[in-house]
Protein backbone atom coordinates (compact mmCIF):
# COMPACT_ATOMS: atom_id res chain seq x y z
CA UNK A 1 0.00 0.00 0.00
CA UNK A 2 3.52 2.54 0.54
CA UNK A 3 3.98 2.18 -3.17
CA UNK A 4 0.68 4.14 -4.02
CA UNK A 5 1.30 7.63 -5.83
CA UNK A 6 0.25 10.72 -4.02
CA UNK A 7 -2.76 10.97 -6.29
CA UNK A 8 -3.72 7.16 -5.73
CA UNK A 9 -3.87 7.73 -2.21
CA UNK A 10 -5.55 11.45 -2.64
CA UNK A 11 -8.52 9.73 -4.82
CA UNK A 12 -8.66 6.68 -2.07
CA UNK A 13 -9.56 9.18 0.74
CA UNK A 14 -11.76 10.97 -1.60
CA UNK A 15 -13.38 7.80 -1.99
CA UNK A 16 -13.83 7.90 1.92
CA UNK A 17 -11.11 5.57 2.72
CA UNK A 18 -9.46 7.98 5.11
CA UNK A 19 -6.94 5.67 6.85
CA UNK A 20 -5.34 6.22 3.77
CA UNK A 21 -4.70 9.91 4.56
CA UNK A 22 -2.47 8.22 7.15
CA UNK A 23 0.23 7.30 4.48
CA UNK A 24 0.44 10.87 3.08
CA UNK A 25 1.31 11.77 6.86
CA UNK A 26 4.01 9.29 6.98
CA UNK A 27 5.14 11.00 3.78
CA UNK A 28 5.70 13.90 4.23
CA UNK A 29 5.95 14.56 8.31
CA UNK A 30 9.63 14.95 8.44
CA UNK A 31 10.01 17.67 5.79
CA UNK A 32 7.34 19.51 6.83
CA UNK A 33 7.98 19.19 10.42
CA UNK A 34 12.02 20.71 9.48
CA UNK A 35 10.49 22.97 7.68
CA UNK A 36 8.58 24.21 10.76
CA UNK A 37 11.11 23.83 13.16
CA UNK A 38 13.37 25.97 10.92
CA UNK A 39 10.84 28.82 10.32
CA UNK A 40 9.39 28.87 13.86
CA UNK A 41 12.84 27.72 15.69
CA UNK A 42 10.56 26.25 18.38
CA UNK A 43 9.47 22.60 18.82
CA UNK A 44 6.49 22.57 20.46
CA UNK A 45 5.03 25.15 18.05
CA UNK A 46 6.41 23.32 14.95
CA UNK A 47 4.35 19.90 16.65
CA UNK A 48 0.69 22.10 16.50
CA UNK A 49 1.75 23.72 13.60
CA UNK A 50 2.23 20.11 11.75
CA UNK A 51 -0.66 18.77 13.42
CA UNK A 52 -2.75 21.77 12.12
CA UNK A 53 -1.41 21.19 8.55
CA UNK A 54 -2.34 18.11 8.26
CA UNK A 55 -5.37 19.32 9.48
CA UNK A 56 -5.73 21.62 7.28
CA UNK A 57 -5.00 19.63 4.21
CA UNK A 58 -7.53 16.64 5.49
CA UNK A 59 -10.03 19.10 5.35
CA UNK A 60 -9.22 20.69 1.99
CA UNK A 61 -8.59 17.18 0.07
CA UNK A 62 -11.34 17.39 -2.11
CA UNK A 63 -10.44 20.65 -3.39
CA UNK A 64 -6.97 19.18 -4.58
CA UNK A 65 -7.10 19.37 -8.06
CA UNK A 66 -3.77 18.15 -8.98
CA UNK A 67 -2.92 20.65 -10.81
CA UNK A 68 0.60 21.00 -8.83
CA UNK A 69 2.33 17.91 -7.17
CA UNK A 70 0.20 17.17 -3.59
CA UNK A 71 3.85 18.01 -1.94
CA UNK A 72 3.88 21.73 -3.65
CA UNK A 73 0.55 21.97 -2.59
CA UNK A 74 0.48 20.26 0.92
CA UNK A 75 3.93 22.32 2.26
CA UNK A 76 2.34 25.60 0.77
CA UNK A 77 -0.21 24.70 3.81
CA UNK A 78 2.54 24.76 5.67
CA UNK A 79 4.50 27.41 5.27
CA UNK A 80 1.17 29.35 5.49
CA UNK A 81 0.71 28.06 8.82
CA UNK A 82 3.80 28.51 9.81
CA UNK A 83 3.29 32.40 8.62
CA UNK A 84 -0.12 32.94 10.78
CA UNK A 85 2.02 31.65 13.75
CA UNK A 86 4.69 33.68 13.02
CA UNK A 87 2.09 37.03 12.51
CA UNK A 88 0.15 35.96 15.94
CA UNK A 89 3.86 36.16 17.73
CA UNK A 90 5.08 39.10 16.21
CA UNK A 91 2.10 41.13 17.53
CA UNK A 92 2.27 39.45 21.13
CA UNK A 93 5.97 40.30 21.20
CA UNK A 94 5.04 43.43 20.05
CA UNK A 95 2.39 44.12 23.11
CA UNK A 96 4.96 42.87 25.82
CA UNK A 97 8.45 44.42 24.17
CA UNK A 98 10.69 45.46 26.89
CA UNK A 99 13.93 47.47 25.94
CA UNK A 100 16.74 44.72 25.12
CA UNK A 101 20.43 45.69 24.14
CA UNK A 102 20.10 43.87 21.05
CA UNK A 103 23.79 44.27 19.70
CA UNK A 104 25.09 42.16 23.39
CA UNK A 105 22.50 39.59 22.81
CA UNK A 106 23.43 38.88 19.02
CA UNK A 107 27.50 38.65 20.30
CA UNK A 108 25.89 36.33 23.10
CA UNK A 109 24.34 33.88 20.42
CA UNK A 110 26.94 34.08 17.73
CA UNK A 111 29.83 32.99 20.38
CA UNK A 112 27.06 30.35 21.45
CA UNK A 113 26.43 28.67 18.31
CA UNK A 114 30.34 28.68 17.43
CA UNK A 115 31.12 27.24 20.90
CA UNK A 116 28.03 24.47 20.49
CA UNK A 117 28.98 23.68 16.80
CA UNK A 118 30.69 20.39 16.72
CA UNK A 119 31.82 21.98 12.86
CA UNK A 120 31.59 24.64 10.48
CA UNK A 121 28.27 22.68 8.80
CA UNK A 122 26.43 23.35 12.30
CA UNK A 123 27.54 26.46 12.47
CA UNK A 124 26.48 27.85 8.89
CA UNK A 125 23.15 25.93 9.55
CA UNK A 126 23.06 28.21 12.74
CA UNK A 127 23.43 31.13 10.44
CA UNK A 128 21.19 30.13 8.01
CA UNK A 129 18.59 29.97 11.46
CA UNK A 130 19.53 33.87 11.70
CA UNK A 131 18.06 35.03 8.48
CA UNK A 132 14.90 36.18 7.92
CA UNK A 133 12.63 33.74 7.80
CA UNK A 134 11.78 33.51 3.80
CA UNK A 135 15.58 33.30 3.74
CA UNK A 136 16.03 30.89 5.77
CA UNK A 137 13.46 28.54 4.07
CA UNK A 138 14.01 29.20 0.44
CA UNK A 139 17.86 27.95 1.02
CA UNK A 140 16.73 24.97 3.03
CA UNK A 141 14.02 24.73 -0.08
CA UNK A 142 16.60 24.85 -2.61
CA UNK A 143 19.63 23.45 -1.35
CA UNK A 144 18.56 20.62 1.80
CA UNK A 145 15.02 19.24 -0.20
CA UNK A 146 16.56 19.59 -3.64
CA UNK A 147 13.44 21.95 -4.68
CA UNK A 148 13.09 22.96 -7.90
CA UNK A 149 12.44 27.16 -8.19
CA UNK A 150 9.03 26.43 -9.49
CA UNK A 151 8.11 24.56 -6.60
CA UNK A 152 9.58 27.27 -4.19
CA UNK A 153 7.65 29.47 -6.36
CA UNK A 154 4.87 27.69 -6.01
CA UNK A 155 4.94 26.84 -2.02
CA UNK A 156 5.84 30.33 -1.52
CA UNK A 157 3.37 32.13 -3.43
CA UNK A 158 5.60 33.79 -5.77
CA UNK A 159 6.21 34.11 -9.82
CA UNK A 160 9.57 32.07 -10.93
CA UNK A 161 11.58 35.53 -11.18
CA UNK A 162 10.68 36.59 -7.79
CA UNK A 163 11.63 33.07 -6.63
CA UNK A 164 14.97 33.93 -8.32
CA UNK A 165 15.14 37.23 -6.89
CA UNK A 166 14.84 35.68 -3.66
CA UNK A 167 17.25 33.36 -3.89
CA UNK A 168 19.69 35.18 -4.79
CA UNK A 169 19.02 38.01 -1.98
CA UNK A 170 18.77 34.90 0.39
CA UNK A 171 22.52 33.79 -0.73
CA UNK A 172 23.62 37.16 -0.35
CA UNK A 173 22.65 37.56 3.18
CA UNK A 174 23.64 34.50 4.19
CA UNK A 175 26.84 35.79 2.82
CA UNK A 176 26.93 38.95 4.21
CA UNK A 177 26.39 36.78 7.90
CA UNK A 178 29.62 34.67 7.44
CA UNK A 179 31.79 37.77 6.05
CA UNK A 180 30.21 39.36 8.84
CA UNK A 181 31.84 37.01 11.56
CA UNK A 182 34.71 36.43 9.24
CA UNK A 183 33.85 32.73 8.81
CA UNK A 184 34.78 32.58 4.61
CA UNK A 185 38.00 31.35 4.94
CA UNK A 186 36.70 28.49 7.48
CA UNK A 187 33.72 28.01 4.84
CA UNK A 188 36.30 27.28 1.97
Amino acid sequence: MKNLSDIEIIESVKRGNQADFALLVDRYSGKAFSMLKRLLKNQMDAEEALQDSFLKAYQSIASFKGESKFSTWFYRIVYNTALTILSAKKRKTEKEMVSIDEEFEIETFDNEIYAKSDNVNKYLFGMVDRLPPRYALIIILYYIDDMSLNEISQILGLSLVNAKVMLHRSRTALKDLVIKHNLQEELT
